[in-house]
């Protein structure tokens, strides 16, 4: 939806807001407040419905929403004393009372003939095992029909990012025709945050441990970026299971394992130190700096989104003992003895792992395919053209796929239910 006030849009569509054209950085927190108080603007809104409805769980003071909401009039130039766009109503709560005009469109939006049929609705289902190490993962099927694997990568959490503009439409593109798994890797997200082992061994005994509990025999895996090197190292341990290999923005060796300059060796020391001093702050500048790397071409906004999204995953320490895992792994030998269908998909002007990995991986993979795609991003963006052709070469890459087994079924009672 669009709402249009004064010189302002909100798009809760693109999670977007604009003053005059043009983008406005603004806390994810808040524009969820904004979000909330515009679309329910026939009504006065309690504060205990905000706190639920932006924080979750999640237990916050009072003066935390009370700051949120002087920083959404901020943004939206509103007088705190006037109160001409959000209006304070003692002892029950807030109320938006500026006029709204919910048809606004883009300048030079052509509108369709027809209306648009609505978003396929997506049910997450997420539950828990066990690794052979005695951890708790949890991991999530989305979608129907036959599986495909998605190898954990760094820094995820499956409730929070099932409602991220950074990966709604991942699982929405990966999802048509058949069940996306995926997981939270140890340390992240619901899995346990205090994994005794945190290395390429034990993250793929992770992988072994979800699929197995799934009972998957036979099924297509994806690794994206960290699990990239992941998925290589247990189809090369595993050939007789994984019938087909789709690796995305992936890696041969780490950054420390490949640094061959001291130029190189002080850019990922310096992405240590600030993981180390700023990943747990409320602030999220430290951040931000991963947001743009990942995307470099994304919308500010979405900068936001994924930086609030980092932080909400794991802690600082952990999110240091996953990326120094990162920066050791090297699959250069299990790549060589691989001899299964593998599509190589890597951005041409990829700002996080280099377009010379992707070659790297398709000199090494017997029979295997590189597929540039244009784009800058790590994590592409929905309406990019990249984005098209990568969905584009993976549905017709698991069309030639013999593999039909599904996930079995699972104990309803430990099922939660995406929102």
């Amino acid at each position: 939806m669009r709402y249009s006030f004064g010189d302002l849009v909100l798009d809760t569509d693109r999670y977007l807001l604009e003053r005059g054209g043009e983008p406005q950085h603004v806390q994810p927190q808040v524009f969820d407040v904004l979000s909330h108080l515009v679309a329910h603007r026939d009504r006065v809104v309690p504060k205990t419905e905000l706190l639920d409805t932006v924080w979750g769980d999640r237990f916050v003071s009072d003066s935390t929403l009370t700051s949120r909401i002087k920083a959404a009039r901020r943004v939206v130039g509103d007088d705190g004393i006037a109160q001409t766009v959000i209006k304070t109503v003692h002892g029950r709560g807030y109320r938006w009372v500026a006029d709204v005009d919910t048809g606004a469109e883009p300048s030079g939006a052509v509108r369709a003939s027809a209306p648009s049929p609505p978003p396929r609705r997506l049910e997450q289902r997420i539950r828990f095992c066990r690794t052979a190490d005695g951890e708790r993962l949890a991991y999530a099927t989305v979608g129907e029909g036959p599986p495909l694997v998605r190898a954990a990568h760094w820094i995820t959490h499956l409730d929070h990012e099932w409602n991220s503009p950074v990966w709604q439409h991942w699982m929405e593109g990966l999802s048509s025709g058949r069940t996306l798994v995926r997981y939270d890797e140890r340390g992240c997200g619901l899995s346990d945050h205090d994994p005794y082992d945190v290395s390429l061994e034990s993250f793929v005994h992770d992988l072994e441990a979800v699929v197995d509990e799934l009972g998957l025999e036979r099924f297509p895996l994806m690794g994206l970026s960290q699990g990239g090197p992941v998925a290589i190292e247990y189809a090369a341990r595993h050939p007789e299971r994984v019938s087909r290999l789709v690796l995305v923005g992936a890696f041969v060796k780490g950054r420390r394992a490949r640094s061959s300059t001291p130029e190189h060796h002080r850019e990922f020391e310096m992405q240590r130190e600030l993981i180390r001093l700023g990943w747990g702050r409320d602030e999220h500048a430290f951040r931000l700096y991963f947001s743009s790397v990942f995307m470099p071409d994304a919308d500010p906004q979405l900068w936001t989104a994924f930086a609030e999204l980092m932080r909400r995953t794991t802690s600082a320490e952990n999110a240091l003992r996953l990326f120094d895992a990162c920066l050791d792994m090297d699959v250069t030998q299990a790549a060589r003895t691989l001899d299964v269908p593998t599509l190589i998909l890597h951005a041409r002007g990829d700002q996080r792992i280099p377009f010379e990995q992707g070659v790297s991986l398709g000199g090494l993979i017997r029979g295997s395919r590189l597929v540039p795609l244009d784009s800058r991003n790590h994590l592409m963006r929905p309406d990019e053209p990249a984005w098209t052709h990568f969905l584009d070469e993976v549905d017709a890459f698991l069309a030639e796929d013999d593999s039909t087994t599904s996930p079995r079924a699972v104990h309803p009672g430990s099922k939660v239910t995406g929102r």
